[in-house]
């Protein structure tokens, strides 16, 4: 009888997982803080240094900060910029979106999550793409219980965010998270064609974070080598959770109040 091969999706134990616990709960509320923080007139610079202190604050070090290279202590960027915006003295005006992702070492252990935060009144279009993305989120998260393709997951960002003719990046992918900030599998935000999907197991834990464009899904890299901006130069919003894969249900290891709700937006219900 042929051996089954063995998935290279770490399953973590229950101690393993009480640890992710504690970081992603640490990750959220430094990212609630730096969110909170954010509002015209500051720089991504200031941003970037708030998260720094209160990643100080909490006896914890950045998990993106020198990773690869990457200067910044997180993920900074406004508008058009997708991800891995590097602070600096762009400037936060009225009716931008400013994206935030928030990576921590705690204890040796990871806790990452993303928002996306509207800055004083943003146009109607920016309010929908926010709540697209969000809801897709959420959406991705409820197949994270074991027994469940991971490609479901996956699709199910791309198919709810199309609706609204938005576009998900397809460079870009989440993550399974662990003691490194990337580990397997590959987490897209869409169905990969040709391949097999992994069966979700109790214990994997996932870094899902739809990348939803307003316009095309194409990226371009600007000269600092790291911050990834809209093709067309059209708007970009991004959210990600750590998320525990459950036997009955999935578990939001870096847990915030939602954000982007139609109703917290001042827009209609979104129609489907």
């Amino acid at each position: 009888m042929a051996k089954k091969k063995k998935s290279r999706i770490p399953i973590k134990t229950a101690e393993e997982i009480n640890l992710m616990r504690a970081a992603g709960e640490t990750a959220s509320e430094i990212l609630q803080a730096t969110a909170a923080f954010i509002e015209a007139g500051k720089t991504t610079r200031e941003i970037d240094e708030f998260a720094a202190r209160e990643i100080e604050k909490h006896g914890c070090t950045s998990a993106f900060l020198n990773y690869r290279g990457f200067p910044g202590n997180v993920c900074v960027g406004l508008n058009e910029c997708v991800v891995h915006g590097i602070g600096d003295e762009q400037e936060v005006k009225e009716g931008d979106i400013v994206k935030i992702d928030v990576g921590i070492f705690k204890n040796g252990w990871i806790g990452d999550n993303a928002t996306t935060v509207p800055v004083g009144k943003i146009d109607e279009a920016s309010k929908t793409l926010l709540a697209a993305t969000e809801q897709s989120l959420f959406n991705a998260i409820e197949y994270a219980v074991e027994g469940n393709r991971l490609w479901d997951l996956c699709g199910s960002v791309n198919s709810y965010v199309r609706k609204f003719k938005f576009t998900v990046v397809r460079d870009l992918v989440g993550h399974g998270v662990g003691k490194e900030l990337h580990e397997e599998p590959q987490v897209p935000n869409y169905r990969p064609m040709g391949k097999r999907s992994p069966v979700l197991k109790a214990g994997m834990i996932l870094a899902i974070e739809p990348m939803v464009n307003a316009g095309t899904s194409h990226v371009e890299t600007l000269a600092d080598g790291w911050t990834m901006v809209t093709a067309d130069r059209a708007n970009s919003a991004h959210f990600e959770h750590t998320v525990l894969v459950g036997k009955e249900a999935p578990e939001i290891l870096t847990w915030r109040p939602r954000t982007a709700l139609p109703e917290q937006l001042g827009i209609p219900e979104l129609a489907l």
